[in-house]
């Protein structure tokens, strides 16, 4: 099980986008894709057979795992995450910090 999972709400650590928050879209092994965050411009060479347009062309970049925390909205902050097993013997996420359980 993986601490961060896609459509987590997650809040960036450090970089140029150091405490904004999105959502993650995807994970590529330990890296997240999330929505809005590390904003790329990338020169596109246009294909007219594919109807596509050149030009420049804004692209989200992956983030190292590392650099972003599960958000947790009753402190207004990122929070680490933490496993345990609940009554009905699954595993379940947790914020290690309170006590309260991640919606997954």
């Amino acid at each position: 099980m993986q601490r961060i999972k896609q459509g987590d709400d997650v809040i960036v650590l450090v970089g140029r986008d150091k405490g904004r928050r999105g959502k993650v879209e995807s994970i590529l092994g330990d890296r997240v894709i999330v929505d809005g965050i590390n904003l790329v411009k990338k020169h596109a060479k246009g294909n007219p057979q594919m109807g596509d347009p050149g030009g420049i062309q804004e692209k989200e970049l992956s983030i190292h795992i590392s650099n972003v925390a599960l958000f947790n909205a009753s402190l207004k902050k990122g929070g680490r995450i933490g496993f345990r097993t609940n009554d009905e013997d699954q595993k379940e996420r947790f914020f290690l910090s309170d006590s309260s359980s991640v919606d997954s």
